[in-house]
């Protein structure tokens, strides 16, 4: 699946050629978000490696931000696989619209294999949410659907810049299941 901006094609405006910096946490979801129009930046689900990495990123190289990648399920009614498009993003008492629609073709292409597509608050972690416990208490307060580990970073930094940003997220697990421990360290400083 490839992502797009919504205003690509505007007739009245010329198309932007600079990319969209889509920022991910493993290799893998790195490997799906490449393509043409696109400049990807792993974290290795590693907050401090993606805060470091966007320091000496250049702003002015891109057109928006895109947070893209698996998250845990926060709202109980979500499944492994469903998608949730991000409304807007939290992390304490911040709080980031998401400023940049995707294209409902692409959003469309993600439901692919009928897969459930929700719109919905994500919100920002700096470490992995494994226990069902912690899920729960995070939902209750923030109301969030899902929750991952880049998408408030780059929130804050396309709102830091003037850029537009999205989010799309997969939910990896759902809100009932705790993980395994060794899901905090499972993750190689590679992102694989």
């Amino acid at each position: 699946m490839k992502l797009g901006m919504g205003d690509e094609t505007s007739a009245d405006r010329p198309i932007d050629p600079r990319p969209v910096l889509v920022v991910t946490g493993l290799v893998q979801e790195a490997r799906i978000a490449a393509g043409p129009g696109m400049m990807v930046i792993c974290s290795s689900s590693d907050p401090k490696q993606l805060r470091s990495l966007l320091t000496v990123f250049d702003p002015t190289s891109i057109r928006g931000v895109v947070s893209f990648g698996v998250a845990g399920g926060l709202d109980p009614s979500l499944k492994a696989g469903d998608i949730v498009v991000a409304t807007e993003v939290t992390a304490g008492d911040a709080r980031w619209l998401s400023g940049m629609s995707l294209r409902e073709e692409h959003i469309a292409r993600a439901a692919l294999k009928k897969r459930r597509v929700v719109r919905g608050v994500l919100a920002g972690a700096e470490e992995v949410v494994v226990a069902q416990a912690r899920k729960a208490a995070l939902r209750m307060k923030t109301g969030a659907a899902a929750v991952d580990m880049e998408s408030h970073i780059a929130a804050a930094y396309a709102a830091e810049y003037g850029l537009p940003f999205a989010a799309l997220r997969v939910i990896s697990d759902p809100a009932h299941r705790t993980l395994p421990s060794l899901a905090k360290d499972a993750i190689k400083p590679n992102g694989a």
